[in-house]
């Protein structure tokens, strides 16, 4: 899932700590870097944009990646829809700004999905940076839905919408404010 790298469209908190033009230019190459290293002939990569109009005609990201419109609702209203939307699966969605998500982690997250119909990647800050689903799990009817999100309650109101329990797979840090970038550049 990507939005358009625009200064005060994207990554605000982050752009509250280090201004709205660095969190714009951060997530761009960010993006960029995450493309290249997740394309692989194992998987489709199809990005999911923000806003819908840039399913055409935008010279942000590759050219030969697949795109579709994240469509209008919350942040699960719209995952919900992508899981459902893209077949029975097995379908794993990621956010942008997780820079040390790697093919293996996204390898991961297919194969928890070859054993459990709902698989989610936690984050440190009670959110998640994966979630896929396969089957009837991601046209479940509550599925994502009263998720407190932006908080640490998002994984586990979730983790509660699911139909089954899901599979877990590797903790990654996702990029929200300055100190989560302080912290990347800590543990590298």
């Amino acid at each position: 899932m990507v939005k358009e790298p625009r200064a005060g469209r994207v990554k605000t908190r982050l752009g509250r700590d280090i201004g709205m033009t660095g969190a714009a230019w951060w997530y761009r190459h960010q993006v960029n870097r995450l493309l290249r290293r997740l394309d692989d002939p194992r998987w489709q990569l199809i990005l999911a944009v923000s806003p819908d109009k840039l399913v055409r005609g935008n010279r942000v990201w590759p050219a030969h990646l697949a795109r579709v419109p994240q469509g209008q609702g919350d942040l699960g209203q719209r995952m919900a829809r992508l899981l459902r939307d893209m077949g029975p699966g097995p379908v794993c969605l990621i956010g942008s700004d997780i820079p040390g998500v790697e093919r293996k982690h996204i390898w991961q997250g297919f194969q928890a999905l070859g054993g459990h119909s709902v698989v989610f990647g936690p984050a440190p800050d009670g959110g998640y940076w994966l979630v896929g689903a396969k089957g009837r799990a991601a046209s479940a009817a509550g599925f994502l839905r009263g998720v407190r999100w932006s908080s640490p309650h998002a994984l586990e109101d979730s983790v509660a919408s699911s139909i089954e329990k899901p599979a877990s797979v590797d903790t990654l840090r996702d990029v929200d404010t300055a100190a989560d970038l302080a912290a990347l550049k800590d543990s590298a």
